[in-house]
């Protein structure tokens, strides 16, 4: 059993040891960081489990460029759960609780760039269906996904999706 709960301003370097430790790399934990001081859009949910935060999930502005005009959404990422508590359902209740929060905004889609066999339980589907690009040339196509949460913002909709700024030196 987890709570799943709003990162608090002390649930920093605990947040960025989740996903240092989940990826293997300091390079989400940076972007984390710097989204955090730069963005005030974003959501960021931690997971606890016995007063230890053992999972985290943020969302984070993306844009669609689309015919000369610009559609604002959300990107799913980075979302990490330490090693040792990975397989238990914290990612799903992490991922379940974000998008009941970013449906409650309004906000007409959900990008994600992650594994195509985890994603689609929650309703993500490949990209192209719709038109939308990653941003990023040799993106696998089966990876970058979307969930459409507004079918007539986004009806007719095509186009680059653009993440932040921040997310370019994981590239």
């Amino acid at each position: 059993m987890v709570e799943v709960r709003i990162e608090q301003p002390d649930d920093i370097d605990a947040v960025r040891l989740v996903n240092d430790q989940a990826f293997g790399q300091p390079d989400e934990g940076r972007i984390v960081d710097k989204l955090r001081n730069s963005c005030e859009e974003i959501i960021s949910l931690v997971a606890i489990s016995k007063n230890q935060i053992v999972g985290h999930i943020l969302f984070s502005p993306v844009t669609i460029d689309n015919k000369g005009s610009v559609i604002e959404g959300m990107g799913l990422a980075p979302m990490a759960v330490l090693p040792e508590f990975q397989n238990r359902g914290i990612g799903s209740e992490l991922a379940t609780e974000g998008l009941r929060l970013i449906k409650r905004m309004k906000c007409p889609f959900v990008i994600v760039l992650g594994h195509d066999q985890y994603y689609p339980r929650f309703g993500f589907q490949t990209a192209s269906k719709y038109g939308l690009q990653c941003q990023w040339d040799g993106v696998p196509d089966e990876v970058f996904m979307v969930l459409i949460l507004n079918a007539s913002t986004m009806n007719d909709v095509s186009g680059v999706v653009r993440y932040r700024y921040e997310f370019n030196e994981a590239i």
